[in-house]
This record gives C-alpha cells, sequence and structure tokens, in this order.
C-alpha cells in the first residue's frame, strides 16, 4: 500500500501524542466492556513459553531458561528456595507480545512523523510500550476466519482481505465498535502446540491482507492480533509487511502478535457469543519496544 493513500492518524490526537489508537479506549467504552460481563469466565490468549524453540542468529532462542538455584542445591539441613534466569526475543514469530509504537520505522520515522533516530542502542526515548503502563482492558471481538471457511488451518500466505472480516463479522453476529480489540483466528495455534525444541522456525502462516487497514482505520480499532505474527507468509513479492509498517506507523495501531485463539474459539462457541472484556498487561519496560504479554479474555 503506498504511503500516499495509506490510512492516517498522524496529528488526530495531537503532534505530541504517542497513544495513537489507544486513544480511542475511552472510560466510557471501558465501562461498557466490563458490564458486558456475564459468566465471569476467563482464557488466556498467550501461548505458553518453551525454552529452546525459535532458533534465532548466533544460536539463540526466542525463549531462553535456566535455573540459578533448584532443589539439587538445597542444604539438607537448612531452608532454601528456587530461582531462574529468564531471556527473552519476543519479537518474531513465536512469543505472545506486544508491540508498541517504537517497534517499526519506515523511511526514517515513527508514528507521528517521529524521527527513528529516537529508538537508540539504549532503547526508545519515544513511544515506550511504558505508554501502555496501566494496561488496556477493552472490549474484545474474535473474528475466525478458519471456522468461516470450515477448515481446520488456513494456509500458509493466506490473506484474509477485508470483505472477508465483513462476511465472518455478520455470520457470526458481531458488530466492530471503536476502541475494540480485533483478533483474527487462522488456525494456526494447533500447529504452534506440535512445536518441539530444536525444530526449524515455521516458514509460513496466513494473516491479514493489506486490505484489512482501512477496514481496521474504518472501525477504529485500538488493537489488532492473530494467532499468527499478523502478516501473511510467504507474503507476494511486492508487498511488504503492512499490517506492522503501515497499522503502526502510519495508524499508530497496537499489535498483539503470536496469540494462541483456540482456547477462546471453543469458549466463544460454548458461550454462544463472539465479544468479550479483554485486558492486555503489558511489563514496564522502561525503554522498550513491546512486551511478552498473556492477554485475558473474559466472558
Amino acid at each position: 500500500m503506498a504511503s500516499g493513500t495509506a490510512p492516517s492518524n498522524w496529528n488526530r490526537w495531537g503532534p505530541e501524542d504517542q497513544r495513537g489508537t489507544l486513544n480511542l479506549i475511552t472510560p466510557e467504552r471501558r465501562r461498557a466492556a466490563l458490564g458486558s460481563v456475564r459468566s465471569g469466565r476467563t482464557v488466556s490468549c498467550a501461548r505458553d513459553l518453551v525454552p529452546g524453540l525459535m532458533p534465532y542468529a548466533r544460536g539463540a532462542t526466542a525463549v531462553e531458561f535456566d535455573m540459578v538455584r533448584s532443589g539439587a542445591d538445597a542444604p539438607p539441613d537448612a531452608a532454601a528456595g528456587a530461582s531462574e534466569h529468564l531471556g527473552m526475543v519476543f519479537h518474531g514469530r513465536y512469543v505472545t507480545h506486544l508491540d508498541s509504537l517504537a517497534h517499526v520505522f519506515d523511511r526514517g520515522r515513527l508514528y507521528n512523523e517521529v524521527d527513528a533516530r529516537e529508538v537508540s542502542p539504549a532503547g526508545t526515548r519515544t513511544h515506550a510500550v511504558t505508554v501502555a503502563s496501566e494496561g488496556i482492558v477493552t472490549r474484545g471481538v474474535l473474528l475466525d476466519a478458519a471456522r468461516h471457511r470450515g477448515v481446520t488451518e488456513l494456509a500458509d500466505g493466506t490473506p484474509v482481505e477485508a470483505d472477508e472480516l465483513d462476511a465472518i463479522a455478520r455470520a457470526q453476529g458481531v458488530t466492530p465498535r471503536p476502541g475494540d480489540a480485533v483478533l483474527l483466528r487462522t488456525g494456526h495455534g494447533a500447529r504452534v502446540a506440535a512445536w518441539r525444541p530444536g525444530d526449524a522456525p515455521l516458514t509460513g502462516y496466513a494473516g491479514w491482507a493489506p486490505s484489512c487497514l482501512p477496514w481496521l482505520h474504518r472501525h477504529d480499532a485500538a488493537v489488532a492480533g492473530a494467532d499468527t505474527a499478523q502478516d501473511p507468509l510467504p507474503a507476494p513479492a511486492d508487498v511488504r509487511y503492512e499490517l506492522h509498517v503501515t497499522g503502526i506507523v502510519r495508524l499508530g495501531l497496537w499489535l498483539l502478535d503470536n496469540c494462541d485463539l483456540e482456547e477462546l474459539a471453543a469458549a466463544c462457541e460454548s458461550e454462544r457469543r463472539w465479544d468479550f472484556l479483554f485486558v492486555i498487561a503489558p511489563l514496564r519496560l522502561a525503554s522498550g519496544t513491546g512486551s511478552p504479554v498473556n492477554p485475558i479474555a473474559i466472558f
């Protein structure tokens, strides 16, 4: 999508704004979402953090874990405890995480036309994930593309187009509203659950088509999430990572990558509703461009 024709929220909330689409989650919308809770059922939408999965460069993996102290070190005649060291490359295709508006830049600019050099080797000086440190509490909506097509999982590289989002919403009897967190299920979760340490990284998955960007802008979505890393892979040669590049930089759209939506889909079926209270609590990672998260849906 050419930048000249892309939808934009630059200056919509003022030239100093760092919140982007989180501005759409007003106190009134939070209260409405809280008031929609009926059964009290809760569902995690995060993947398990399994050490050794998803190789990265220089021998690193997405999640690195080792015990600093364990029961093997416990003295037989005194109290003791266990502790561990945890390291992560949470941006990527495995860890469930929230992207702040410092995560992506285009043509040397962040969201709201801020100089990309504000993201330094020491961390970001602006648009950090701490902008959302009070948490994201809003209405969530699941659009289940795999269910709509009657398949277990969409094929690798499959783009879900905007007109299909409308068809899914109609079939599920749900209407996206401003300030919603809109979640796209492709069925990728079952494949992720079968990964084992040492496996090669997956090379493909489905996701949002570029046509979904005007759709998300038109519906004033506050968060877009998926059970993949959002943009289809492999992508057509003439299409870049549009949801990340245009979504984050032009719209100020907060992204929730690599969710596990299998249990949520089952809960929506049994509860007979496709909307719910949705809570995302990022770590207060100073200067961070994102955070691993455990999003919770509450029915």
